[in-house]
Order: structure tokens, then C-alpha cells, then sequence
């Protein structure tokens, strides 16, 4: 569709491969008997997971697994961790959880609360302590001690790298976002490989959801390519996504915010909708416009669920602490970036994935991870200012392709829609990148 201020291209959905002749999952029951409680409610692995499933659960070489946003790469970790605790265990099922830890990077402090609750929550049952180490927590001496998981942060393990404390019992290490490799925080992911490296007794993971070149990234990982490197497409995802990608011919925040607002219409009542946006500020402005616009056609109403979700948004108004999160959230709204209390965010992520929440609006930190069911995801905006740079620029392809994998997860939908907004001189290079994704060739 083509107005005189707009483009607008659709890509539809594909429909997933279906299993080949030679591929089997594997089935929970068929797992060692003492691996199974940490796959509680599974009958069976997927695809992904069951093609990695011998080399993660039974073999200590280092291993990178690159595969879409969704497809399960949480399990991935629990089988390597499970592999690195089997090592200790005894023959009555008892552990000697005091002989290791394992240390998993997360790449934002939204996911690392995310994996230390997941974790936690399926390692109870072994004995298994998870705690965090970000910039919303510390550890003292005998938190270390009596904690084999260690959920951190880039920056707050490279500043513990040199203390033998935290280091001298790390017999694997997963890092979640490997693409970060290619981001601006590489440094710090570099410098935490090249010290793991040197050390053969400490088993490395990397995970990720998008690698242009995992050939090289497995390279620095000192993987065996033959042995330990996982590459998967979009053919593997169970939950296919349509895509839209519209270009606005000039500089027009007011044209975004309507055709925003639209799109968010379109959505309302039926699907929750996932909107990232490229700084702090914006996600307060579009909030409030999609609000303010909906107040002005009445439609303010189809922004709740029902009368449940109503009373529960009520009460979780009189708790936070975010003046802008007050105001939205009685209308099924609300935001999430770093500038909020890590309560009022953990509030949020909350009461979206338990669907009281209609449309979240972002920056990318959501993106990392964070397992939250949007069916539809628009990212409202392309371009990112950068302070060292003095000015704006694209946003990495490889995180784009990150959030718009945020669309459509596994266990909530069977299909889901990605929408870009960006400048018309832009539409043929996002279009070019969501086809490159639609064909299975990301």
C-alpha cells in the first residue's frame, strides 16, 4: 500500500518444514531418571533442543547454539547445566553441590531476574542455589559460597574476573546473547572468553539468537565446528511470523505516532502488542500518545481485558512507584526501560505475561530474552543516537532481528506479526532484512 506519506509492504507467513525423515525428539522418559524433574510439564524436546540434546547432556566440549528468538535455547542451558552437575552427583541421587558453580551471562538485567527465577524454580528440587550479581544486586562472601549458579551481568563479572573467590570452582560457563560479540559491549564479552579459554577445566556456551557469522564467533569460542556448532534458521521456528514494513517519506513523529496507534488498534482486544522504541523518553512519549489518542476515540476500553485484569491493574497502581506507569496503567498500558525501579519493572514483565497488560511499550531491553507473550511487535523507529558518535544511527540489524523475534513465542501463539516503522529511504533495508529472515537465510 502506497499513500503520498506512506509505504506499507506486507510479508506473510511461512509454515514451518515439517520433521524429516531422520529427526526424532526426544521424549522426557527417555532421559537419564534423574534429569527429569528439571523438564516438569514436558512431555518432549523440541527440534532445536533434541538436535543438541547429545552433546549438551552427555559431552563437555564447548558448544554454540544459534537459533530464533523462541525456540527453546533455555533448555539448551538447563541440559549443559545438568551435564556439569552429573559430574558430582552421587549414587544415591545426592549431589556435592560445594565441588562447582557455573556462572550464566545474561546480557541485561531484565533476563538475568528472568533465568535466576526460571532456574531457581526448576533446580529447587536438587539442592541448587541461584543468585544474582547485576547492578540491582550483590553478593558477600558467604552468598558465593553457598551458591552453585551465578546469574550475572557482563560488566559486574568482568569486574570479579581477577577474584578467585567467585572464579577458582567455575566449571562451565554459559553466555546468553553471544551476538553481543558484534554489539558495543564486545569488549567485555571478549575479555570474559579470553580469560575462560585459558582455562581447559571450565566448559564455555555460547547462546545466541542471531549470528550473521557463527563460523567465526564459534571460532573465538575455541569450539569444534564439527562437533559443537548448532546453526538454526527460521525453518525451526514452530511459530511463524508475518511481517509489515512501513516507510514514512519524511521526518513526521506525528505520522508514526498514528500509524502506531493503528496498528495498535488493529490489535486491540484480540493480541497484546510489544512496541520498542530507542530511548527512555520515547517510551513515555508513545505511551501516552496511543493513550491520549484512544481517550480522544473512545477506544480507551478495548485496552482491558475483562473486570479481572481491571481490579489487579487498580491494585498494582497503588504500589508502583513510576509517575508516567500510575497514569497507564488502569488502561491496560504501561512501559519498561532502565530508568524504573527494578520492582516497577518486575511489576510490569509481571502483569504483562500474565496477559493483564495489553501494549507494552519498550526500549530493546526486552529484547534479550525476556519471555514475554507478544503476539504482535512493533519497533517504532530505527535509528539510535549515539553519544560517542554525536549523532543517530541505524540500529544493528542483528537487534532488530532480535526484537522482532519477540513476536509470536512458542508457547503462547501459533503465529505472530512483526512491524517496522523506519524513514522511506530505509524500507528496501529493512525489507531486504525481513525477507532475508522470511526465507530462513538469517
Amino acid at each position: 500500500m502506497y499513500t503520498n506519506d506512506y509505504e506499507e509492504v506486507h510479508v506473510p507467513a511461512l509454515k514451518p518444514d515439517p520433521l524429516s525423515a531422520d529427526e526424532k525428539l526426544v521424549n522426557i522418559s527417555a532421559m537419564p531418571h534423574w534429569t527429569r524433574m528439571a523438564f516438569d510439564g514436558l512431555t518432549e524436546l523440541n527440534r532445536v533442543q533434541s538436535k543438541v540434546y547429545e552433546t549438551a547432556l552427555f559431552k563437555s566440549d564447548n558448544i554454540l547454539v544459534s537459533a530464533p528468538t523462541g525456540s527453546g535455547k533455555t533448555n539448551v542451558a538447563m541440559l549443559t547445566i545438568l551435564q556439569q552437575m552429573g559430574l558430582h552427583r552421587n549414587e544415591d541421587d545426592s549431589f556435592n553441590h560445594s565441588d562447582y558453580k557455573i556462572l550464566y551471562v545474561a546480557p541485561m538485567k531484565a533476563l538475568a531476574a528472568e533465568v535466576v527465577r526460571n532456574l531457581s524454580n526448576r533446580l529447587t528440587q536438587y539442592g541448587v542455589t541461584v543468585m544474582e550479581l547485576s547492578g540491582d544486586k550483590v553478593l558477600n562472601t558467604q552468598q558465593i559460597r553457598e551458591t552453585q549458579i551465578i546469574v550475572a551481568t557482563p560488566e559486574k563479572w568482568e569486574e570479579k574476573l581477577d577474584n578467585l573467590t567467585y572464579t577458582r570452582l567455575v566449571k562451565l560457563i554459559i553466555i546468553d546473547g553471544v551476538h553481543l560479540l558484534h554489539d558495543d559491549r564486545c569488549r567485555v564479552l571478549k575479555r570474559i572468553v579470553a580469560s575462560t579459554v585459558r582455562q581447559k577445566h571450565i566448559r564455555l556456551v555460547g547462546l545466541s539468537s542471531a549470528i550473521p557469522n557463527s563460523n567465526g564467533v564459534a571460532l573465538f569460542l575455541h569450539d569444534d565446528q564439527k562437533k559443537g556448532l548448532f546453526s538454526f534458521d527460521n525453518r525451526y521456528r514452530s511459530c511463524q511470523l508475518a511481517y509489515q514494513c512501513i516507510g514514512i517519506e519524511a521526518n513526521n513523529p506525528q505520522l508514526m505516532d498514528a500509524i502506531c496507534y493503528e496498528k495498535v488498534i488493529g490489535s486491540a482486544g484480540k493480541h497484546q502488542v510489544l512496541i520498542f522504541v530507542q530511548s527512555k523518553k520515547e517510551t513515555t512519549n508513545t505511551a501516552r500518545a496511543i493513550k491520549d489518542t484512544a481517550l480522544a476515540n473512545d477506544t480507551l476500553r478495548m485496552f482491558l481485558k475483562d473486570e479481572t485484569s481491571r481490579e489487579i491493574l487498580r491494585e498494582h497502581t497503588e504500589l508502583v512507584r513510576n509517575s508516567v506507569l500510575k497514569d497507564l496503567l488502569p488502561y491496560g498500558l504501561a512501559i519498561h526501560n532502565g530508568g524504573m525501579t527494578r520492582d516497577d519493572r518486575e511489576s510490569v514483565e509481571l502483569l504483562f505475561a500474565k496477559r493483564h497488560i495489553q501494549v507494552l511499550v519498550s526500549t530493546p531491553t526486552l529484547a534479550c530474552g525476556v519471555n514475554l507473550p507478544a503476539h504482535t511487535v512493533i519497533i517504532k523507529g530505527t535509528q539510535v543516537y549515539k553519544p560517542e558518535k554525536r549523532a543517530l544511527t541505524e540500529v544493528n540489524p542483528v537487534v532488530v532481528t532480535q526484537m522482532l523475534g519477540c513476536a509470536g513465542r512458542l508457547q503462547y501463539d501459533t503465529y505472530g506479526e512483526g512491524i517496522i516503522i523506519t524513514e522511506h529511504n530505509k524500507l528496501e533495508d529493512y525489507l531486504s532484512l525481513i525477507k532475508s529472515i522470511a526465507s530462513n537465510r538469517n
